[in-house]
């Protein structure tokens, strides 16, 4: 399996820029060639969180790396603190610039691919969703709020937060924690991507999206970290009961963090999923 440092993964970028999309310009990175897989991170990080995974993705894969309104390199816009607002952005990107494509996303990004597919199954071919929950209980929207308070009156004590959050959710590759935390800090820029973001999953709580789950259409591919206590196994259960035909697997010692823990068996996991899809594809132009 090809291991590349994240500065070598980079320089596999094929393209890197930004594309308009309604209020917002969108920065991305594609790297490989073939078929397009699109991937969302979670909430304050970027592209670059995808790195040491697509670098290990095999062959027939073209990996298109976004980043969230108001994330890395893209703008806020006029963020609303939706869901549905930002997988609009993601159905967007898929109308404009791809055209139907599996996409995958993690924590966050997991539910905006979801939404995505509830919103236009034309576009999502399959939603691979990664430490993600359909429903934001009392204790997690709490320190949602709690940390859109610090984002909008105390920058500085937000970075200090994030970076003692981040702590949590690293199990393994220890060593590597503070510039995992650089790196996210710097994708929150200001925090007002953050405070949409996260104002997005606040309204979970209130709305939870997992009996509407039931509606999806397209298939779903679920991966678990075993020891992820941000988004914890019961998540997993409760996305599963709500979509029985979906796939699943758990990643061992992994955190919420899974692509830093442990980037080999998420790409391994992530590369058995999409043979698949890429053979039926390569069949599909083949016959045309």
């Amino acid at each position: 399996m090809v291991r590349l440092s994240a500065p070598e993964a980079a320089l596999r970028a094929s393209e890197k820029g930004t594309v308009s999309l309604g209020d917002i310009s969108v920065a991305f990175a594609r790297l490989g060639e073939g078929q397009p897989v699109i991937f969302v991170h979670g909430l304050a990080e970027d592209k670059e969180s995808w790195s040491q995974v697509v670098a290990r993705l095999p062959p027939g894969v073209r990996a298109h790396l976004l980043d969230l309104r108001g994330h890395g390199g893209s703008t806020v816009g006029q963020g609303n603190g939706t869901v549905s607002q930002l997988a609009g952005d993601l159905a967007a990107y898929l109308e404009k610039v791809t055209g139907p494509a599996v996409c995958v996303g993690f924590s966050l990004g997991g539910v905006v691919v979801l939404e995505a597919a509830l919103q236009r199954p034309d576009l999502v071919r399959r939603a691979v969703v990664i430490g993600t929950s359909s429903k934001v209980g009392r204790a997690a929207a709490g320190f949602f709020e709690a940390r859109i308070r610090q984002a909008t009156s105390d920058i500085d004590g937000f970075r200090r937060a994030l970076a003692e959050d981040t702590d949590a959710q690293v199990l393994r590759n220890r060593q590597e924690l503070a510039a995992i935390a650089a790196r996210r800090i710097a994708a929150v820029g200001d925090g007002a991507g953050y405070v949409n973001a996260a104002r997005a999953m606040v309204g979970l709580a209130a709305a939870p999206m997992t009996e509407r789950l039931r509606d999806i259409r397209v298939p779903v591919h679920i991966i678990q970290g075993e020891n992820d206590a941000f988004c914890p196994l019961k998540a997993a259960e409760i996305l599963r009961e709500a979509m029985p035909d979906a796939g699943y697997a758990e990643i061992p010692d992994a955190g919420h963090l899974i692509a830093a823990d442990q980037p080999d068996l998420l790409a391994g996991e992530l590369s058995r999923v999409l043979a698949g899809t890429i053979i039926q594809s390569k069949g599909e132009a083949d016959e045309r």
